[in-house]
């Protein structure tokens, strides 16, 4: 139904900021009404499982957190554009990882990822 491609991935020093974009685009033969559902964004960091990092509900006005970026990243998005954004600050060597942004249908459908490495 959706097709998510994610964006902004890059290697950064310690304490350094990236800003990570993620556009939906409707599969063929289908309509993914962008504004109707809540995004997240999911990580993987290096051998480890897939985790939360952060969601918005389907007008923004809520948001939710991973205790672990509490306070140093904000999602956000743009319906006009069928974008969500994911705006990192004050990185730590932990949030190395794969970045994913996810839409809630099919059970959950990812894009295929944007790599950030935080150099310490």
């Amino acid at each position: 139904q959706v097709q998510l491609v994610e964006s902004g991935g890059d290697l950064v020093e310690f304490g350094g900021s990236l800003r990570l974009a993620c556009t939906a685009f409707s599969c063929p033969g289908s309509i993914f009404t962008f504004d109707k559902y809540g995004m997240s964004w999911y990580r993987q960091p290096p051998g480890k499982e897939r985790e939360f990092v952060a969601a918005i509900t389907a007008a923004g006005g809520t948001t939710n957190y991973a205790d672990s970026v509490q306070g140093r990243f904000t999602i956000s998005r743009d319906n006009g554009k069928k974008m969500v954004y994911l705006q990192m600050n004050n990185l730590k060597a932990d949030d190395t990882a794969m970045y994913y942004c996810m839409a809630p249908t099919g059970g959950g459908a990812y894009g295929q990822g944007t790599k950030v490495i935080v150099s310490s």
